[in-house]
């Protein structure tokens, strides 16, 4: 199911201004974390899936990078990445849009996999795209944070501390509704079993998985974020092709 929840006036203009503030999980928690996984950009040809506003090609494209490919499903989000010359922009939604086989060298995706409900076939696609020795690097909401089909969140006591995080309906793969900034918004948990054998069943070698805390900065910027020890928000994968 193919959701565009980013070209709705009112989820983007949420989101928009949520990172117009640099104060976030992705300035403090996702994005350094996944930057450190990267290989050597000099002179590679990347594909950015899911690119959003484009933060993500530009910091490649200025690390070395020869070219960078991006493709989200939202014209808005792409309207305010159009900028740079090096990077091609396609209005697209990953389950739909093909490309040749062995024509990358590195793959990414920033938070946008839990929104695919065929993640097999995805990744059967991607490793056809990988060039030998090229890499896939991506980041998802964690399984123990989609698991749970309740919308209760943290549990806390009765002086509203937070205590730990409900883990529930961990087996049950498929979909899940949540609200972020709107109700209904659709996404799909999967275990972290399953997250890694389509890698492999794919024929690509898992090098890394890291479970991110915030930067130091984030501490001081957003305290809350220290809750990150008590359960992740985000995995990133690290994988190679051979």
């Amino acid at each position: 199911m193919k959701q565009n929840l980013y070209d709705d006036p009112e989820f983007f203009m949420m989101y928009k201004n949520l990172r117009e503030t640099r104060i976030t999980y992705n300035d403090f928690i996702e994005q350094p974390a996944i930057r450190k996984l990267f290989p050597v950009l000099k002179d590679l040809q990347v594909l950015d899936l899911g690119c959003g506003f484009g933060e993500q090609a530009n910091y490649i494209i200025d690390n070395g990078a020869t070219h960078v490919t991006g493709v989200d499903i939202s014209e808005k989000m792409l309207d305010m990445a159009r900028k740079r010359t090096q990077i091609h922009y396609l209005h697209n939604s990953m389950e739909e849009i093909d490309f040749n086989n062995n024509e990358f060298d590195l793959v990414v995706s920033s938070l946008a996999f839990h929104y695919i409900e065929d993640y097999n076939l995805l990744i059967s696609r991607i490793a056809k795209w990988i060039k030998p020795n090229g890499y896939l690097v991506f980041s998802t909401e964690h399984p123990i944070v989609l698991s749970n089909k309740s919308k209760e969140g943290w549990i806390k006591d009765s002086n509203n501390n937070i205590l730990h995080w409900p883990i529930d309906n961990y087996g049950e793969e498929g979909l899940r509704t949540q609200f972020w900034g709107v109700d209904g918004v659709i996404k799909y948990h999967r275990k972290l079993s399953t997250l890694l054998n389509v890698l492999v069943q794919n024929g690509l070698v898992v090098q890394e998985i890291v479970e991110p805390e915030s930067i130091p900065e984030g501490l001081e910027k957003m305290p809350k974020l220290i809750n990150e020890r008590k359960r992740p928000s985000f995995i990133l994968i690290k994988a190679k092709s051979m």
